[in-house]
């Protein structure tokens, strides 16, 4: 990776523990990532075995405590590590994202019991772990969901649908927000369902713009039992459970469109420097040099800017949501439009496969609608600054 994580470039100097960090996801990228990603794009293949290998690097449970085979990193080591991974596919890296933001849940919501029962088996990588809150008719509205959960005897019987769910169907566990009381938020609460639940079943994997390597189903309750002991922190806890991971799964995200955004100056800045026209290398046009320049200039203010607000998460800022939010929308922005020129740097063989970039560009797209659209952002900086007066 070239200037995409030259921490010299920001305020934030690393020490060497992140370096160390940043080295080893950069190295385990490169070797096991990189080399298959359009392949896997290609095939639609979840590698569930690459997957599993991030787990003895200490992947599977970023900022899990140790005592369930955690890594009890930072919020900005965090960001340095999907960052790095996404450089070599951001859909690789978002996986791994979505996974620790499953393994989190437990970690802080659950009791002692329900941590060592579930989080060894995830921070290894032996378990994948789904997150599901989207419904067919709530995304944004996530207040509003409707699969049900009721009481029966010492389990919870499950009826209802959840919708775009990462890794439906290759995860062997899912957090899934569910209703167990009156409409709006109090009445929701988390409830961990493992794959072989009876009455757990999937929808076909869904055909979608970009991510491919990744499965994305809906996931069916159908009379689903589920042992009540899986349930987290209590009934009505659950909407607090889902707002609570989604600080840290904005940064992951924006760092995932960090890196692959990266990744697109990187292959634009090598085929500038082969590529002829007119006689000459077209990275000696200035209107092509200029075009560089603003990539890297905004590429480099969306990194500060996600590395301020992943800082900031770390000390448990009081303004760390609103920054939060501000990164997510900012830096997924930054990222698709540095992707989408890179594309049109190369011209025609921008749109090939081979070159990698459309993968870019496909897969950056969804991060402006992921973990909050990029317009619910805007609504939660607004509502900040306006609670400020």
């Amino acid at each position: 990776m070239d200037a995409a994580v030259d921490a010299s470039t920001s305020q934030f100097e690393l020490n060497e523990e992140q370096r160390a960090i940043q080295e080893m996801a950069q190295a385990f990228a490169a070797d096991r990532v990189a080399p298959n990603a359009l392949d896997w794009d290609r095939r639609k293949h979840f590698p569930a075995d690459v997957i599993r290998e991030t787990g003895p690097l200490g992947l599977g449970g970023i900022y899990i405590r140790e005592d369930v085979g955690g890594s009890a990193l930072g919020r900005l080591d965090a960001v340095l590590i999907f960052e790095a991974l996404s450089h070599a596919d951001p859909a690789f890296s978002s996986f791994i994202s979505i996974h620790n933001m499953v393994a989190s849940m437990i970690d802080r919501f659950g009791n002692d019991e329900q941590r060592q029962r579930f989080l060894p088996k995830l921070t290894s990588m032996e378990w994948l772990a789904s997150y599901c809150l989207t419904e067919p008719g709530s995304g944004s509205d996530a207040a509003a969901l409707k699969t049900r959960a009721v009481k029966s005897g010492g389990d919870y019987v499950l009826n209802g649908t959840k919708q775009f769910i990462s890794g439906a169907g290759d995860s062997d566990v899912y957090a899934v927000m569910v209703r167990t009381g009156a409409d709006g938020p109090k009445g929701i609460s988390t409830i961990v369902v493992p794959k072989d639940s009876p009455g757990l079943s999937f929808g076909a994997n869904e055909h979608k713009m970009g991510w491919h390597m990744q499965s994305t189903r809906q996931v069916i309750f159908e009379d689903c039992k589920v042992p009540a002991e899986n349930l987290l922190s209590g009934e009505g806890a659950g909407f607090g459970i889902a707002m609570a991971g989604l600080d840290g799964g904005r940064l992951n995200i924006a760092a995932c469109s960090l890196g692959g955004a990266q990744s697109a100056l990187d292959k634009a800045l090598s085929y500038a420097a082969e590529r002829k026209a007119f006689g000459s290398r077209i990275n000696q046009f200035q209107a092509l040099q200029f075009r560089l320049a603003d990539m890297e200039t905004e590429l480099q203010a969306a990194r500060i800017f996600l590395y301020a607000a992943a800082s900031k998460l770390d000390r448990k800022a009081p303004d760390a949501g609103k920054w939060s939010a501000m990164a997510k929308r900012f830096v997924t922005d930054t990222g698709f439009a540095v992707a989408n020129d890179a594309l049109q740097l190369l011209g025609g063989y921008g749109y090939l496969h081979d070159y990698g970039i459309e993968k870019l560009v496909r897969d950056l797209r969804v991060h402006q609608i992921l973990e909050g659209t990029n317009e619910i952002m805007r609504v939660i900086i607004a509502r900040a600054l306006v609670g400020r007066q």
